[in-house]
């Protein structure tokens, strides 16, 4: 990389201009109305060189030769392109654009085409819908989109996931941001919403709702997010948005009203058309969303269900989002230096051998308990050891420097830090982590080259579950609190019993012990509980804090993971030299380094290395002018941990009439397991994550202690080891986009997808130790999926538009007892209404949209539960101030305050209304 720097630096500081047989064109560009249009990008077909207007319209791009063709386009008109062959100044009228359909997209091909020609469903907005948008971020928008859900762990945690497998960092879906994958090694989860760009740095954002490994990679079996952010040399000058909320207004959450503050900062500047630069900034702070389900749920390993039942009811209770209450033991029989023991009969033969007088009352007592008697220890709820806090602090920069006419080179870098909340199989609390992304980047119309890395530092994250147990212990270990607590019981129930046989024999003594059971559960509680550590408590704080600390390897709760990805690629365009097709072939080397100081991996001894590598290839012919074109890609992977794995493509787009196009396609994807999937070890409270490939049985010793699979929570057949293998699928879709009387822009499609060797994990349990396992295995049958899609957005006169969307997806085909994670409700709406531009003098905007999902069950990492259906509205009333190009805005997200939740275990997201004020978006 060193090497490469010195290279473009070299370039810049030597590189040789030929003035001679240059020339400039300069004009103005204006609106229709005359007045002046600032901002406007001006490039050069077919080639990477572009300027922007000034205050006045006017611009000036220095040319090789004429004539040639210029480009004007502008997030607010419509693009314009003219040939010029003279010198003398020109002018350009450019009109409002609300003609839908003709936005440029890359990611459906890798090459330019048009939204209406595109061959597979996407999903698309710019830079011009985030202005206009009541989400409170660009990341939240993408909900608003067919095909798409979003996932909130946290008010700066959102996950993008597509057809139906969602969930707090798929792994399914690829998210590349300019060019970079923006998933992290070691954790798993995309950070696009927490080290990606800052608002006012995002250009465009593209998604590919289905099957797209062909193109772009293992891990886009189910989707493809490309986030590009602007160039310096198109969108130069100083941005500032300020954007001030306040959340909890019932005060339902926390005891008042809480705040939320977004500010973002950029600046860009080039020179003399040759070097241009940028840097953005932006910092966002509030009080983050609660979770707070203290339903009462039935853990065994990976399976559990809701359960009646709380606290004061049920002797082994586990909240769904209390923590610590996850370590429970059958205190009848329990396990001690290898050996089952029924620690009740202990503690009855040392009370008895205290206190002679209540033998007979322990005997009757011990003979009339369950031989299953499972007790938890007491919990905290999230709001006592999760810091409500939340903050985001993400930075960029980019050097762009123009080689020659058609050859641009770039360095960039992506930073984000701060505090969030990440929902897996645990709620994690990411305080201080640290993500960083680089880049260098030589790019050409005909060919590209880029080398980047992933930096991934963990800080002080911890396990909310794992911390709060290992503190509980800190206190008072297990051994002495279950002690207690069974003394406490014995003696009570033991005095009752002797008293009531005493006048009214033992039958009657059974029986009044038996309805007096959970009374004596309360009283062994708060005996072992005595002097229990207060939440927010000095000693509380003290413990926790301390505990959090140490690693998970040694009995603590803390990650130490600083996992990296390196990673080369190319991509060439042989259009100009092959005239009869259109031909583009890529390759790239991937480079793991997992490094968790065995706190997430099997790393103690070093860290763990992966390679991959891949190469594609693309045809697309223009089988009839004008009407048919068809495409072929094909693309092969090699991960050194798994045979290698080719995924062919079939489009074909057929073009009815003017704008009115169907598409068809045959898709195939594959994702690799990821690197938790294969390498992973973690204790996560009440069982150990292991991953799948064949460490894990050496590491069980099952030679020695056969492991029994849990079928629905019960141990059946002994458990087998089989080599896990990349899950693939095969998708085959169908879809109509038209453009109706240039106003009413119609996109449906239909798909079918069957998926082979799925990756899902499974439970073990192991009766030499008692204790349970989760591996990853394969079905063993094909899962199969399939869903539609439906949208209309219609432009009205006087700037007015609606849209409305519906989609749906469906799986079918699992097999009993396995968990797919396929978390969809069925069916799913978007609507909206908006104007962009009210009034003689246009300056007054408003958007309103309401989504409504229906109920689903959830099958989750961290539980499974049932969510209700729920109806969000979300709204925003704009005035522009055109003179200093800025904009006040008033909004708001979930306007009603209905409070929702769109993962089971995951905060309920209640509203958000703020104010903005954005100067020269």
């Amino acid at each position: 990389m060193k090497r490469n720097l010195v290279f473009f630096l070299m370039c810049i500081l030597f590189q040789v201009h030929t003035n001679a047989q240059q020339a400039f064109i300069q004009g103005r560009v204006t609106a229709k109305t005359n007045e002046s249009v600032e901002g406007v990008s001006v490039s050069i077909k077919g080639s990477v060189k572009g300027t922007v207007t000034d205050k006045t319209g006017a611009f000036r791009i220095m040319v090789s030769n004429l004539p040639v063709t210029l480009i004007f386009s502008s997030v607010v008109f419509q693009e314009v392109e003219k040939v010029v062959d003279t010198r003398e100044s020109i002018t350009i009228d450019m009109e409002r654009s609300f003609l839908p359909g003709q936005d440029l997209v890359v990611s459906a091909t890798r090459v330019p085409i048009k939204i209406l020609e595109s061959p597979v469903s996407i999903e698309q907005y710019g830079a011009r819908q985030i202005q206009n948008t009541p989400a409170a971020d660009y990341y939240s928008m993408a909900g608003y989109k067919k095909g798409i859900d979003i996932t909130t762990s946290s008010m700066t945690f959102k996950t993008i996931s597509t057809r139906g497998f969602n969930g707090s960092g798929s792994t399914r879906v690829n998210q590349l941001v300019d060019g970079m994958d923006n998933q992290a090694p070691g954790l798993n989860f995309s950070v696009g919403n927490f080290a990606g760009l800052t608002e006012l740095d995002v250009d465009k954002i593209e998604i590919l709702p289905g099957a797209s490994s062909a193109l772009y990679g293992p891990g886009g079996i189910n989707g493809t997010i490309l986030i590009n952010s602007k160039n310096p040399f198109q969108s130069q000058g100083l941005s500032v948005l300020v954007k001030e909320g306040i959340t909890n207004t019932d005060r339902k959450q926390r005891a008042a009203v809480t705040s939320f503050h977004d500010f973002t900062i950029r600046y860009a500047k080039a020179y003399a058309n040759r070097l241009a630069f940028k840097m953005s900034a932006q910092y966002i702070s509030g009080t983050d969303w609660l979770a707070h389900d203290t339903s009462n749920y039935s853990r065994n390993g990976t399976i559990g269900k809701v359960i009646p039942g709380n606290r004061n009811t049920d002797p082994n209770y586990d909240g769904v989002n209390v923590y610590g209450d996850e370590t429970s033991i059958n205190v009848r029989r329990v396990l001690n230096q290898g050996q089952f023991k029924d620690l009740w009969y202990l503690v009855g033969q040392g009370i008895k051998q205290s206190y002679p007088a209540l033998s007979q009352g322990i005997d009757a007592v011990i003979a009339a308990t369950p031989a299953v008697m499972k007790i938890s220890r007491t919990g905290y709820q999230e709001r006592d050891v999760i810091d409500p806090r939340t903050m985001n602090i993400k930075l960029s920069g980019a050097l762009h420097y123009r080689l020659s006419r058609n050859t641009e080179a770039q360095v960039m870098g992506y930073w984000g830090t701060g505090n969030t909340v990440y929902t897996g199989n645990n709620r994690y609390s990411l305080q201080g982590i640290k993500l960083g992304q680089y880049k260098i980047e030589l790019k050409n119309p005909n060919w590209l080259i880029r080398a980047y890395t992933t930096q991934e530092n963990a800080g002080k994250a911890h396990s909310a579950t794992v911390t709060t147990q290992y503190m509980n212990e800190a206190w008072k270990n297990s051994g002495n609190w279950y002690q207690q607590y069974s003394a406490a019981y014995l003696v009570s129930a033991a005095t009752l019993w002797l008293t009531t046989a005493a006048s009214q024999g033992a039958d009657e003594a059974n029986k009044a012990i038996a309805a007096s059971s959970q009374q004596f559960h309360n009283m062994g509680r708060a005996t072992a509980d005595q002097g229990r550590p207060a939440p927010g408590s000095q000693q509380f704080h003290h413990l926790f804090d301390s505990v959090k600390k140490i690693p998970i390897s040694l009995n603590g709760g803390r990650f130490l993971e600083t996992s990296q990805l390196w990673m080369t690629e190319g991509q060439y365009n042989f259009s100009h030299v092959i005239r009869f097709a259109e031909l583009i072939v890529g390759a790239n080397f991937k480079r793991y380094i997992l490094n968790s100081e065995n706190t997430l991996f099997i790393d103690s001894l070093k860290p763990i290395t992966i390679n991959e590598t891949g190469a594609y290839a693309q045809v697309t012919k223009k089988i009839i002018p004008d009407r048919l074109t068809i495409s072929f890609s094909g693309r092969y992977d090699k991960n050194e941990d798994f045979k290698g794995k080719f995924t062919p493509r079939a489009t074909a787009v057929l073009k009815l009439v003017q704008n009115n196009n169907l598409r068809f396609s045959y898709q195939t994807a594959y994702r690799f397991p990821s690197t938790q999937q294969k390498y992973i070890r973690l204790n996560v409270g009440d069982y150990t994550i292991l991953g799948g490939l064949p460490w894990v049985m050496d590491y069980l010793n099952a030679k020695n202690n056969p492991v029994l699979e849990l079928i629905n929570g019960v141990p059946k057949n002994t458990y087998e080891y089989k080599p896990f293998k990349p899950e693939s699928v095969r998708s085959f879709e169908m879809g109509y986009k038209g453009l109706i009387a240039k106003r009413l822009l119609v996109d449906a499609y239909g798909y079918l997808g069957k998926y082979k060797d799925f990756l899902v994990r499974n439970a073990l349990y192991q009766p030499a130790t008692g204790k349970i396992y989760s591996t990853v295995v394969n079905s063993s049958t094909k899962v199969k999926t399939h869903g539609f899609g439906l949208g209309i957005d219609y432009r009205l006169p006087s700037n007015y538009s609606l849209f409305f969307n519906a989609y749906s997806d469906v799986i079918t085909d699992v097999p009993q007892g396995f968990q797919a994670y396929f978390n969809t409700p069925r069916y799913r709406v978007n609507a909206g209404f908006a104007n962009e531009g009210l009034g003689k003098k246009k300056t007054v905007g408003f958007n309103a949209i309401v989504h409504w999902q229906d109920q689903m069950l959830w099958d989750g990492e961290l539980a499974n539960g049932p969510l209700k259906s729920y109806t969000s509205i979300d709204a925003q009333v704009n005035y522009q101030l055109p003179k200093i190009r800025s904009v006040i805005k008033i909004g708001a997200t979930n306007i009603t305050n209905r409070y929702y939740k769109n993962a089971y275990g995951n905060p309920q997201v209640g509203g958000l209304y703020y104010v903005s004020f954005g100067f020269k978006l």
